[in-house]
């Protein structure tokens, strides 16, 4: 598989959580084994479709148990001979050599051959570096100039702000919550949004990920502190 493959560094790995298990989208190829009309192939893709229940590999790092995902988009981009150029759009954790394998099993088999990310997430191919960029970038660090590596790093506040809504709290609350202390009503300047979890601000500052509580007299708990 090739494409978009976020990467996050030091303490932004630990924000991967809120940012990965959103929806991919990817571009392949599925080789059928054999001569189908196009009527029964859009009707073999369209079963695959909406929610559907998969078994993780053997090979998989994730627990082998049937789980449920949704498949928004699996749509013929073009075919050529029993080359089937597809696009998919799913639920983080779907396994698209699935989808095609079971899409073969009503037409007399099929398989993947190409699978390419064009989406993962918030982060887009068409605002992706490439390899050969990002080693051009590497090698001028080393010798010493870090624009270009700088140029290619997001900071990890405006990716936030894609993924979860905010709240802003008092300057004079800042210090105590970067040392993980519970959100109070005394320390916010507006409403707290619907979701349950939801960044801290202050202003343009980014100063935590917190998760709303049923404790009386607190708002919510920190699950990330910028410390």
């Amino acid at each position: 598989m090739t494409g978009v493959l976020p990467i996050a560094l030091s303490r932004a790995c630990r924000l991967n959580e809120y940012f990965m298990h959103k929806d991919k989208v990817y571009v392949g190829i599925m080789r059928l084994h054999k001569d189908v009309t196009d009527s029964d192939l859009k009707k073999a893709m369209k079963s695959q479709t909406g929610k559907i229940t998969q078994l993780p590999p053997l090979r998989s790092s994730v627990k082998r148990a049937e789980r449920i995902r949704e498949v928004k988009k699996f749509d013929i981009i073009e075919i050529a001979g029993k080359d089937v150029l597809f696009l998919a759009e799913v639920q983080a954790g779907t396994y698209i050599r699935r989808i095609c394998d079971e899409v073969g099993k009503e037409l007399g088999g099929a398989h993947m051959l190409e699978l390419r990310r064009t989406r993962a997430s918030i982060f887009e191919e068409s605002t992706s570096v490439n390899l050969y960029q990002f080693e051009k970038a590497l090698e001028e660090y080393k010798n010493g100039n870090e624009i270009l590596l700088k140029s290619i790093l997001i900071p990890a506040e405006s990716c936030i702000l894609k993924v979860m809504p905010k709240v802003n709290i008092k300057e004079s609350s800042i210090k105590q919550l970067l040392t993980g202390k519970p959100l109070m009503k005394t320390d916010i300047i507006e409403k707290l949004p619907l979701e349950d979890i939801f960044a801290v601000f202050h202003e343009s500052k980014f100063l935590a990920i917190m998760k709303k509580s049923e404790e009386k007299d607190i708002l919510a708990r920190p699950e990330f502190v910028l410390n």
